[in-house]
């Protein structure tokens, strides 16, 4: 009886990585996949090493990015980088490395590009007459406190144009790197001009390392926070997102905040818009295919999709309203379970607001003289 081959590399877990390969993004006019030539499994088999991360710079054509979304309460972004080394699997950023004709796979948490001009360009726009003042949201498409901000200080270099504006901005990471700016947040802190969320998922570090491999661990974090809270920094966590049958420990981690000094809290279900969908699923297989199934059908059922919706391969409603939040029974109950920690924690008591009325580009306008 011969032995039944199959030429299809078999797909496995990169150490250190969220993704597994380079699926194609939405733009490519050609699809490829991998087989078995003969001639061995190539770096990945016998390296998952090789997967490096490559750094490139850009010039920035603008540094603030708007939206008018309804589901969030910052309507201005600031990024300092082009994906993200922390490799969250469910980032819902990744299909934007579609747009550089990248993978949101491998790509996304592996080719990193970074503003070298971004600081300058958001001076020179601070410094404008016509300029609304609105809190910005620093790191809303990437993590400003990701591995490579260590050395290349981009992230510290904007805190100090904003600080200088005296403009108010909020950040959300995952990031203990935080920690070595409070020299800049804690005045900052003082004048009511910042805040700091910090994202935890989950407790479990297991699950933290699969889902987030790159990440500061569950426990860091909470020092994170702990340490923000002590310097006079309002800090809060965002537990986001909300996974069915996956992290399920909403009570623990809020409790686990609170203990460490957090005011304030928010959640969101998971999304998987465009090519995060698929490649969400490819992970879930990889690392829990006994529960794969019963997972995306519960997204389903928080995204609303229905018998025909799913048949066609839909997993996510990007309705605005409910997209965050999710509908339906499931997404009822987590509002409840995280309505009820939160009062019974003391979280949310009071609304976090930040200052506008200190912004001056004047501020700015005489720093710019000076040159």
């Amino acid at each position: 009886m011969s032995q039944e081959f199959s030429p299809v590399q078999p797909l496995l877990p990169i150490k250190g990585r969220g993704a597994a390969n380079w699926p194609e993004h939405r733009f490519a006019r050609d699809e490829r996949s991998a087989f078995d030539d003969g001639w061995g499994g190539g770096a990945l088999a016998d390296d998952p090493g090789a997967v490096r991360t490559e750094l490139s710079w850009e010039q920035a054509r603008s540094a603030l990015s708007r939206h008018e979304s309804p589901d969030l309460p910052y309507h201005l972004g600031l990024n300092p980088y082009r994906g993200c080394e922390h490799g969250c699997i469910y980032c819902y950023a990744r299909p934007t490395h579609s747009y550089l004709g990248w993978s949101p796979g491998l790509d996304f948490e592996t080719r990193l590009i970074a503003k070298k001009n971004l600081p300058e360009l958001l001076s020179a726009e601070l410094a404008r007459d016509r300029h609304v003042p609105s809190p910005i949201m620093l790191g809303s498409v990437t993590d400003c406190y990701q591995p490579i901000e260590r050395e290349l200080r981009l992230t510290r270099r904007l805190i100090e144009v904003l600080a200088r504006a005296r403009h108010p901005f909020t950040i959300v990471t995952k990031g203990s790197g935080v920690e070595r700016d409070l020299d800049l947040l804690a005045p900052l802190a003082e004048q009511g001009l910042v805040s700091v969320h910090l994202s935890l998922s989950t407790l479990n570090p297991e699950l933290a390392r699969r889902l987030e491999p790159r990440a500061a661990a569950p426990y860091r974090r909470c020092s994170t926070i702990q340490t923000l809270a002590a310097a006079g920094v309002p800090v809060g966590v965002s537990l986001a997102p909300q996974i069915p049958f996956l992290n399920d420990d909403m009570e623990q981690v809020l409790a686990a905040a609170a203990e460490a000094g957090a005011r304030h809290a928010f959640y969101a279900v998971l999304r998987l818009p465009w090519e995060l969908a698929p490649l969400f699923e490819q992970w879930l297989g990889l690392h829990y295919p006994q529960r794969a199934t019963r997972v995306m059908e519960r997204v389903r059922d928080l995204h609303g999709i229905d018998q025909a919706g799913r048949e066609a391969g839909r997993s996510y409603n990007s309705q605005f309203g409910q997209r965050m939040k999710g509908q339906g029974l499931w997404a009822q109950m987590l509002a409840q379970r995280f309505r009820l920690a939160c009062r019974k924690l003391g979280l949310n008591r009071e609304p976090l607001r930040l200052d506008c009325s200190q912004y001056s580009p004047a501020l700015l306008q005489k720093q710019q003289r000076l040159f």
